[in-house]
């Protein structure tokens, strides 16, 4: 008989094993086979308790294990309660991921983790033909991992059928809140039966996450494991202050400081991300870039390349920022600090990751010191200032810091654009509505003719 919750917290993780937990059967197979023997933290507190059938809110940050914490009890819970194959076109269990690449990696977890079980797991995103999808979904789906966008599409299409689903999982709920998702998640919450269990996973928990949570959560049980956006402490962090135009330069120095190594370069823009790799390219460094603009195919290439070594340079935005579960990187450069202080620690979790140890290096012109600051405050800490590479100008002999308004710089990047993380829906796009003539323009007589009255 599965140990009480209580029990299990009053022990210390590292005495736990994953049958401790009240994992069963062909899941300990599947884990073992894996090399997985001693749960983590958060898959201590969160295993029992979703076995249970309770809902949950779990504050966790990246890297921390939680794709197990909510994948293993949701298996055994699915497997215990399977009435032979899901209806054509129903799902059971959904989970909802910001970005594709987290979409997939979620689904090889469970695809992991699920062998010897007759379960049915897909996964869905935009980016990709619909129509494999289509098919795979009309005969019944045991899980499914999606983008919002990309869901809606189906279900616009009848392709998919919510009205069965028995669990509702929300991986990564604050970033799909910072691009836009936000409406496309209640749209979904609306569709799926109100008896369910219900999970939410985020690294932070703004007070619009925790709304969702009252709104549409059954008295959840909150675990959290680590403060929320508080930088893993075998990160070496530092900060190289030069000129913008310095910083090309900059990011190819610190590669060439880290041959043969992974290296994770963070951009603000897809843009930006695309001159990096032109201006690594130049300097005879093999780079690729990660982002919205890229196809799917070209993003998983990319990313392939990067997991074996061959190109050991990743040049990523923030969509990518939580997508990215790669061992072995060992530095990430900032060439852009990004707009939100929070989304700073999701960008070097990428580095130190099981238990690693890693560098971080943010290159800081004159107009980012107020994102420093913020950076700074939030996780309570100076980071170290080191100088720039011979030759290449600091940023006090060459550029003043640029105010800005405190909210305009915390604003998410990713709302003032679409990001292509998934299909259609519930993002924010960067077209602007039509509007009326500027004055100058109505007093020239540019507006839209009138037709005359008969």
């Amino acid at each position: 008989m599965r140990q009480s919750y209580a029990r299990i917290a009053s022990q210390k993780d590292s005495t736990l094993k994953f049958i401790d937990l009240g994992l069963e059967g062909p899941l300990l197979s599947a884990l073992e086979a894996l090399g997985h023997d001693t749960p983590t933290p958060i898959q201590v507190k969160a295993i029992p308790t979703i076995l249970d059938g309770r809902d949950v809110v779990g504050l966790a940050q990246t890297g921390t294990g939680k794709t197990g914490a909510f994948s293993l009890p949701l298996l055994q819970r699915l497997a215990a309660t399977s009435k032979g194959s899901p209806a054509p076109k129903m799902v059971r269990a959904l989970v909802l991921s910001p970005t594709r690449e987290l979409a997939a990696q979620i689904h090889q977890s469970v695809r992991d983790y699920s062998k010897g079980q007759k379960l049915h797991s897909m996964c869905v995103f935009g980016g990709v033909s619909i129509r494999p999808q289509i098919t795979s979904a009309a005969r019944g789906v045991d899980v499914m991992i999606a983008t919002p966008g990309r869901l809606l599409d189906l279900i616009e299409q009848k392709a998919v059928r919510l009205d069965q689903v028995e669990t509702l999982i929300l991986d990564e709920a604050d970033q799909m809140l910072d691009i836009g998702f936000l409406p496309a998640i209640r749209r979904i919450f609306n569709m799926v039966p109100k008896k369910r269990q219900t999970l939410l996973f985020s690294a932070t928990m703004p007070k619009e996450i925790r709304k969702l949570a009252a709104d549409h959560l059954n008295q959840p049980v909150e675990i959290a494991v680590t403060p929320a956006a508080t930088p893993v402490e075998k990160i070496d962090q530092s900060v190289m202050l030069l000129a913008s135009g310095s910083k090309p330069a900059a990011v190819a120095h610190l590669a060439r400081q880290s041959p043969g190594k992974r290296v994770i370069v963070f951009t603000r823009t897809k843009r930006g991300a695309d001159r990096v790799v032109k201006s690594l390219d130049q300097a005879g460094l093999a780079a690729a870039a990660i982002h919205g603009n890229k196809s799917q195919n070209n993003r998983v290439r990319a990313l392939a390349a990067f997991k074996d070594g061959s190109c050991p340079i990743l040049i990523a935005t923030d969509i990518a920022a939580r997508g990215i579960d790669v061992p072995g990187v060992e530095l990430v450069i900032n060439y852009d600090l990004p707009n939100v202080p929070e989304v700073y620690v999701h960008r070097i979790g990428r580095t130190a990751r099981a238990g690693a140890s890693g560098l971080a290096v943010s290159l800081v012109s004159g107009e980012d010191r107020g994102l420093l600051r913020d950076i700074e405050r939030l996780i309570k800490r100076q980071i170290e200032v080191v100088a720039p590479p011979v030759g290449l100008p600091v940023a006090s002999a060459v550029e003043e810091p640029r105010r800005e308004p405190q909210q305009q710089r915390r604003q998410p990047q990713q709302n003032k654009a679409r990001t292509g993380a998934g299909a259609g829906h519930g993002a924010k796009t960067a077209d602007k509505k039509p509007g009326r003539p500027s004055r100058r323009r109505r007093n020239r007589g540019g507006g839209k003719p009138q037709a005359k009255a008969a």
